[in-house]
C-alpha cells in the first residue's frame, strides 16, 4: 500500500490531502485558509478507515506564515491520528503551477530544482511563489521523506511548434522563452485517461476535446493521446472566461490602459486576474450565483453568461478543426462537473456535427458517467477530475513506490 502527501500551497492557503494510491482512497485532508491575516481557518479531517471512524477538527486563529500553518496542521492530525507518520506516508508531492521550459516530467526536489522554480517566478507571479514556498516549508517541517514536484505545464509540453509559438519577433520569444505553455496539465492528462477507460477504447486512438471548467478554465485538444492545442498561454490568463481572469483580449487593450489612459502595470495585472471574467462582467464570481441573477432576467449576469457559451463554442469548433474529428468531448472541474445548463448551451449547435445530448442524462446523476444520447456520434461525457490523485501516481513513478515499479 501506498500512501502519499500532496500538498497545493497557495498565496494564503494550504490544502493538503493524504492518499493511498492502491486503493485511490483519501485517507485524511486538511485545509487552512487566510494565512497571514488577523484570523485563519484551519480544519482538519480524517476519512473513515478500517479500525477508525471518522473525524474532524476545526479551528480559528491566526497562521502568522506558511510555517505556522503546516506546523498546526501537523499538531491536529496527530491528534486524530493522521499524521504523515502515523499513516505510513512515504513520499510527499507538491503542485507546481510553472514548470517553464526546464521541467517536463515530475522531478525529485533537490536545492537546484527548489532554485530552478524559484527562477520560473517571472513567468507566474501569482503561483510559484506560493507553490515553492510550500515545499521549503514542508521539506524543513518533514525532512525524512521525499518531496516530488509535479507542474501544470507538464502535459502541454508535447504541443506541435505551431500551436505553443507567439508570431511575435523570433529572438525576443527566445531570449525570454516566451511561449504558450498551458496550464490545468495534471487535470487534462488524468481526464482524458479517464475518459477512454469510461469508453473502453485505447487511449492512444482517441481525439478528444477536455473542457476544465472552474474558477480557472482551461481547454485541450488531445490527439491519440497527445496534447496538440490548449487554451492557456505563456500564463494562466489566456483562453476562456473564468471566474475573475478575462481569458482572451486584444493585447492592444494592455498598451492603451497604460500609455493612454494611465494605468500602471500593477494596475492592470489587478485589473485581468481579480477584476475580470465574470466578476467584472457581473460581479458574481460564483457560477451558482451567476446562474441565479441570469434567471432573474439581470442584464449583466445574462450578458456574462452568452458571453462564456460564445467563447466555449468558439473554442470547441476551433479545436474540431485542429483534430479533423471528435470522437469524445468530457466536461470536469466545478462548474464544468455541475452545471447542465452551461454543457447543453456550449454544445446546442453542433447537432450536425454528430453531437446529440440526453437530456436526462445531462439534468441527473453523478460521477463519470456518459451524457451524450446512444446514437450520438461524438461521445460527451461528465468526469470529476482528481489532480491530487494524479500526483500521488506521479510519485510513485518518480520514486518507484508503485505496484509495479
Amino acid at each position: 500500500m501506498t500512501r502519499v502527501l500532496v500538498i497545493n500551497s497557495g498565496s494564503s492557503s494550504l490544502k493538503l490531502q493524504i492518499l493511498d494510491t492502491a486503493g485511490e482512497e483519501e485517507l485524511a485532508w486538511a485545509l487552512v485558509e487566510r494565512i497571514g491575516e488577523p484570523t485563519g481557518s484551519l480544519t482538519v479531517r480524517r476519512t473513515a478507515m478500517t479500525g477508525e471512524s471518522a473525524d474532524e477538527r476545526t479551528t480559528e486563529e491566526a497562521f502568522a506564515d506558511h510555517t505556522a500553518a503546516l506546523g498546526r496542521v501537523l499538531e491536529l492530525a496527530g491528534e486524530l491520528h493522521v499524521h504523515p507518520t502515523d499513516l505510513g506516508v512515504e513520499a510527499i508531492g507538491h503542485r507546481v503551477v510553472h514548470g517553464g521550459p526546464e521541467f517536463h516530467q515530475p522531478v525529485l526536489v533537490t536545492p537546484e530544482v527548489e532554485a530552478d522554480i524559484e527562477k520560473l517566478e517571472l513567468l507566474a507571479p501569482l503561483h510559484n511563489p506560493a507553490n515553492l514556498r510550500g515545499i521549503r516549508v514542508a521539506r524543513e517541517l518533514l525532512p525524512g521523506l521525499p518531496h516530488v514536484a509535479v507542474f501544470d505545464t507538464g502535459f502541454f509540453h508535447t504541443l506541435p511548434a505551431a500551436a505553443h509559438t507567439y508570431a511575435i519577433d523570433r529572438e525576443t520569444s527566445r531570449r525570454w522563452d516566451l511561449r504558450r505553455y498551458g496550464f490545468h496539465g495534471t487535470s487534462h492528462e488524468f481526464v482524458s485517461r479517464r475518459t477512454a477507460a469510461v469508453l473502453d477504447r485505447p487511449y492512444d486512438e482517441l481525439n478528444q476535446i477536455v473542457l476544465h471548467l472552474g474558477n480557472g478554465a482551461s481547454a485541450s485538444a488531445i490527439a491519440a493521446g497527445r496534447a496538440v492545442d490548449t487554451s492557456m498561454g505563456l500564463t494562466p490568463l489566456e483562453g476562456l472566461v473564468m471566474g475573475t481572469r478575462p481569458g482572451d483580449l486584444d493585447p492592444g487593450l494592455i498598451i492603451h490602459l497604460i500609455r493612454d489612459r494611465g494605468m500602471s502595470p500593477g494596475d492592470v495585472s489587478t485589473l485581468l486576474n481579480r477584476r475580470s471574467g465574470l466578476e467584472g462582467l457581473s460581479g458574481a464570481r460564483d457560477f451558482r450565483e451567476l446562474l441565479s441573477r441570469v434567471d432573474d432576467n439581470d442584464d449583466d449576469a445574462v450578458l456574462a453568461y452568452d458571453v462564456v457559451i460564445h467563447r466555449l463554442r468558439r473554442y470547441i469548433g476551433g479545436y474540431w478543426a485542429v483534430l479533423g474529428h471528435v470522437d469524445a468531448i468530457t466536461f470536469t472541474a466545478g462548474v464544468g462537473e455541475n452545471v447542465a445548463r452551461l454543457r447543453a448551451d456550449a454544445l446546442s449547435t453542433m447537432m450536425d456535427w454528430g453531437v446529440q445530448i440526453d437530456a436526462e442524462a445531462n439534468e441527473n446523476g453523478s460521477g463519470e458517467r456518459l451524457i451524450s444520447a446512444p446514437d450520438s456520434r461524438v461521445k460527451v461525457l461528465v468526469v470529476p477530475t482528481d489532480e491530487e490523485l494524479a500526483i500521488a501516481r506521479a510519485c510513485d513513478d518518480v520514486l518507484g513506490l508503485g505496484p509495479d515499479a
